[in-house]
């Protein structure tokens, strides 16, 4: 089969891999990003993110021409959305980003063509595309469109792009079926096939599933915490039993997918939404109580030191070895102790330099921290002789 040309529009922790991933397969790419910098970076051969083997996958798809990034997007046979779908105040789903990429290849559609939404979205995103590609005068009728959610874990894209199951769904069963086999070219896992609002609630629902299980271990902690019990022993013993597998707790949860997805549901669903909602409330609240345990036990220090004790956070990113700061649990309860006065030693190793504050080697700032606290399980931190009392929120006492 002659390889197709595909246009991406949005280059970041979904798209460049994509983009990569597919130019290394022999596809001709026109990756599109608003971002002149990141443009810039990419058309180098070069990366601007964190992510294993990207920056191997991206030089070689460079150098071999078949990866181009522009600002604009172009003819293409294949079309794939994979921007950004954020929420406004009060956790309303915001799919701007995706509605403006389908507006922007409206001029460049043509008869055949496949358009793919992979950007987590509302139930219903799918179907406002099409519209605004008929508003355009797009005849959908002669087109493909259809949704294929992402669902990789950041840190492992590049392998689980190819080995995970996919989930397609299409605005026709038609669309369905030609998208699927698209799919089906380079995944080496099930592609399932169903139609668009299936597809929509499946990725969200995955993701729920996910909150509302880390929120149990997040209140397991709180809980624990009052009743002065190590809530890791305790999770260690529960989960012997054969079918007990409760989740570590943390500082929060973080990132574009689990941290933002159950509120695309919740915002639909109304009252309807009860154990989800709370989930997500749980998680939102336990960076509000890590922040106070870091305050009282800094409190208690200054009482007893005469002055400010320096806290160290060790890593700002929303999970483990990655450079990924959207919406970091970690980021915010720094943010916040900065706010309220604290003297803080930020740490993110995967990160060189940060406009708002400034980045301390994580080296320097155990030598120099009265207390330090540890917010993302980094490889960096795992093996440190940090001679502390360490409790399981993982605040340490010098």
């Amino acid at each position: 089969m002659k390889k197709r040309k595909i246009c991406v529009l949005g280059l970041g922790y979904i798209g460049l891999p994509t983009s990569a991933l597919l130019a290394n397969r022999g596809y001709e790419i026109h990756g599109v990003d608003v971002m002149q910098s990141v443009v810039d970076i990419i058309n180098q051969g070069k990366i601007h993110i964190v992510e294993p083997e990207l920056d191997i996958f991206v030089k070689a798809a460079v150098n071999s021409g078949k990866l181009k990034a522009d600002t604009k997007p172009d003819f293409a046979d294949i079309f794939v959305i994979a921007v950004p779908t954020p929420f406004h105040d009060g956790f309303v789903p915001n799919i701007d980003y995706v509605l403006s990429a389908a507006k922007a290849i409206t001029t460049y559609i043509q008869e055949g063509n496949i358009i793919i939404l992979e950007s987590t979205s509302p139930v219903g995103t799918t179907q406002k595309i099409e519209n605004i590609l008929k508003e355009h005068g797009v005849d959908t009728t002669k087109i493909f469109i259809a949704h294929c959610p992402e669902r990789v874990l950041p840190g492992h894209i590049m392998r689980e792009l190819v080995q995970n199951d996919r989930i397609v769904g299409g605005t026709t069963a038609e669309a369905t079926k030609v998208t699927a086999e698209f799919y089906r070219e380079f995944v080496q896992g099930e592609v399932f096939e169903t139609d668009d609002k299936t597809a929509e609630m499946a990725k969200l629902t995955e993701n729920s599933f996910r909150d509302t299980n880390i929120a149990f271990a997040n209140e397991l902690s709180i809980l624990c915490d009052q009743f002065d019990i190590n809530v890791w022993e305790l999770i260690a013993l529960a989960n012997r039993h054969p079918r007990v597998n409760i989740l570590q707790p943390g500082c929060g949860v973080g990132g574009h997918c689990i941290a933002v997805d159950p509120w695309f549901i919740v915002h639909a669903g109304g009252e309807s939404a009860k154990l989800i909602r709370t989930a997500r409330e749980v998680n939102n609240y336990k960076s509000e109580w890590v922040i106070e345990k870091i305050k009282n036990v800094a409190l208690v220090f200054e009482n007893e030191n005469g002055r400010k004790a320096k806290v160290a956070c060790m890593g700002l990113a929303f999970k483990p070895d990655i450079d990924d700061l959207r919406e970091s649990p970690a980021l915010y309860i720094t943010r916040r102790l900065i706010a309220d006065g604290l003297d803080i030693l930020a740490v993110e190793p995967n990160i060189e330099a940060f406009k708002e504050f400034e980045i301390v080697d994580y080296k320097e700032a155990l030598e120099k921290a009265d207390i330090v606290t540890f917010l993302v399980a980094h490889k960096e931190f795992k093996n440190l002789d940090v001679q502390t009392k360490l409790d399981f929120c993982g605040v340490s006492h010098k």
